[in-house]
């Protein structure tokens, strides 16, 4: 791993570069590279990626984007979608309201049989309302989502996963808060997040500034103290160093969603280019 002043050196060199030598940040992660990366319309993949199994079918790249809520959750009031995730076939897709007062954010289940059912939590005092559910994760023992809003916070919000936690009823209701992440430092607008091991996740930092960290649009890397339990467990974050920006348009880039194929190993970090060519957004495939 690259330390002290090489680090400070490097992450200056990565900042100073112009946008079309920005690839050569494929390279810089010390245990992630860039394998591979596609590009998919913005209109459907623009906010999220994840990888969905169903049990005798092929493995499907799921993505999602405002063109892919459903009307009816729309009437309802559910009109953004953030960065979902897949366990066992299960989805979770998590929604924020794009109503007048905004009091309350919703996660969607869809069954490996197509059901779906609604789980919406009651903002509480410290949450931010504004962009309050900007993507989700799940544990990979299937008991617990993460997520958290996009704004500088020093803490993750922890949830029962619904119908995988028994916690929970099995047919759509109220989703609880049930413990926090506590971090070692603030991050920035995650767009996207995906758990990588039980007790490690990788991020997307849709943060312009660096003075969280040596660059902007950071990778990130979170290690809990130990797995979720549904109690406040300590995590410590680490800069894996600045998320890919190349593209013919010069301007400002989006970090968006994060997806692990833990069958794989593979590791999909989306990000969108500057305007006019952020029509398509870019989907890179990391591995170790």
């Amino acid at each position: 791993m690259i330390r002290g002043v090489t680090a400070v050196l490097f992450a200056a060199l990565l900042t100073a570069v112009a946008a079309p030598a920005a690839l050569a940040n494929e390279a810089h992660h010390d245990a992630w590279r860039v394998v591979d990366k596609i590009t998919v319309s913005a209109a459907v993949g623009g906010e999220g990626v994840a990888t969905v199994r169903l049990p005798g079918q092929p493995v499907q790249v799921y993505y999602t984007a405002g063109n892919t809520i459903p009307a009816n959750l729309k009437a309802e009031g559910w009109g953004h979608i953030g960065d979902s995730d897949s366990l066992h076939g299960y989805v979770f897709d998590p929604y924020q309201q794009t109503t007048a007062t905004i009091t309350q954010k919703m996660m969607l289940v869809t069954t490996p049989t197509g059901e779906k059912y609604e789980y919406t939590h009651t903002l509480g005092a410290d949450e931010v309302v504004p962009n309050a559910n900007a993507y989700t994760a799940v544990t990979p023992d299937g008991q617990w989502l993460v997520s958290s809003e996009l704004a500088q916070v020093d803490r993750l919000l922890v949830f029962p996963a619904p119908i995988l936690n028994k916690a929970l009823p099995a047919g759509g209701g109220a989703l609880p808060l049930a413990a926090k992440v506590l971090l070692d430092k603030p991050v920035r607008n995650l767009q996207g997040c995906d758990f990588v091991t039980a007790t490690r996740l990788i991020c997307a930092s849709d943060d312009s500034n660096n003075d969280l960290y040596p660059t902007s649009k950071p990778l990130l890397q979170i290690d809990l103290q130990h797995q979720l339990r549904g109690k406040d467990v300590r995590a410590h974050v680490t800069s894996l160093g600045q998320l890919p920006l190349a593209s013919t348009c010069v301007g400002a880039y989006t970090a968006e969603g994060v997806d692990y194929d833990a069958a794989t190993g593979d590791l999909r970090v989306e990000v969108l280019p500057p305007s006019p060519c952020n029509t398509d957004i870019t989907v890179y495939t990391y591995r170790r």
